[in-house]
């Protein structure tokens, strides 16, 4: 007999702010609070710790 594969139960999420839909292997226990990194990045600019070449590709002017 085969051994069938087990299937991975995947979940569909859309971030509030920048409406970008994401899907997750695991469920969230609240889905209300997810959101995209860009939009974190958006909210707490202060944090962003992303390289150099990184930003660059994503078009992203530091401002410092």
């Amino acid at each position: 007999m085969a051994k069938r594969r087990k299937e991975k139960k995947t979940y569909k999420y859309e971030c509030n702010l920048t409406e970008e839909k994401y899907i997750l292997t695991a469920k969230a226990e609240n889905p209300d609070d997810l959101m995209s990194i860009t939009a974190y990045y958006d909210i707490n600019a202060e944090e962003d710790d992303r390289p150099a070449d990184i930003k660059k590709k994503l078009g992203i002017v530091d401002k410092e």
